[in-house]
């Protein structure tokens, strides 16, 4: 079974016409794969997945297991959902595509208890033979994953083996490593990336990364040698674009850095998204002179 960590981007979703734009999507996930990026994961947050169709959601993880093949890059499939029967149904697809593992983020608006998170992670883990990893983001879900519900699901459900963690505190990247110190816990929040891999965490699923995945990259695997001064390094060189990529409603920024960068062609968004304030774009092309973007 395999168990991705490492780095990892969350890849946006590229629009053309109002229509999923596949040609530029294949061509964003072979960037990533070309510049070393250890996985990528199709239809997060990041990739619009509240807003396109279940069919281009599964088209979408199709493509990125396409650009994959063949080469040492894993796909980490979003496959999250607030109904436990599509979240399950998302995940036996990407299972049966051909994805390493599923990302499953926690229900959002109907806030289940910790009792119906377990039973939610259960059914979906239980449903897959490959990979699970939770993700916890309580900012955009209303609803917090605790760590006796995670250490409750791991025990039982041992195709969970990590959990992409965007509360955005450092205490909890402690206490799930102090409980459960075999779950990889991998960075979901690119302005704390560094203090998260000192403390022993695992990788990221970086929105960064669209745009430098070599970065990323290069910053996971210091960590992993343990060359912390070399990964902080990184990590402060990469501050002030992690800090522009957030000033809206992520994946507002980030698509429209990539636009920017002539990354993408279109820069189109689905509703209620929209394109960025003239100020957000005024800020965007400023920090993007400090970088070298790769193509």
């Amino acid at each position: 079974m395999n168990f991705c960590t490492g780095s990892c981007t969350a890849l946006i979703t590229p629009f053309k016409n109002g229509k999923l734009d596949e040609n530029s999507y294949f061509e964003l996930a072979k960037r990533q794969i070309r510049l070393g990026i250890d996985m990528i994961s199709p239809m997060g947050t990041t990739g619009e997945s509240p807003t396109v169709t279940h069919d281009e959601h599964k088209r979408c993880i199709e493509i990125a297991i396409e650009a994959a093949k063949g080469t040492s890059a894993k796909v980490l499939a979003g496959a999250g959902s607030n109904s436990t029967s599509e979240a399950v149904d998302l995940a036996k697809f990407a299972a049966k595509a051909g994805a390493d593992a599923v990302l499953v983020i926690t229900p959002y608006y109907n806030k289940p208890t910790q009792e119906g998170l377990y039973e939610h992670f259960k059914a979906i883990a239980n449903s897959v033979d490959i990979g699970v990893m939770l993700y916890n983001v309580p900012g955009r879900c209303a609803v917090d994953l605790k760590p006796q519900t995670v250490k409750k699901i791991t025990d039982e459900c041992k195709n969970v083996y990590a959990i992409k963690e965007a509360s955005g505190s450092m205490e909890r990247c402690v206490e799930l490593g102090t409980m459960m110190p075999k779950l990889a816990i991998l960075s979901g929040d690119d302005g704390i990336n560094y203090p998260i891999l000192a403390n022993g965490g695992r990788g990221v699923v970086s929105v960064t990364a669209n745009l430098l995945p070599n970065k990323l990259k290069e910053m996971t695997d210091a960590a992993a040698k343990g060359d912390y001064l070399r990964a902080k390094q990184i990590n402060d060189e990469l501050y002030a674009l992690n800090s522009v990529l957030f000033i809206e409603t992520n994946p507002i920024p980030i698509k429209a850095a990539m636009y920017i960068a002539g990354l993408i062609d279109n820069l189109e968004y689905r509703l209620p998204l929209t394109k960025p304030s003239a100020d957000t774009m005024a800020k965007l092309e400023a920090v993007l002179k400090k970088y070298e973007i790769l193509k």
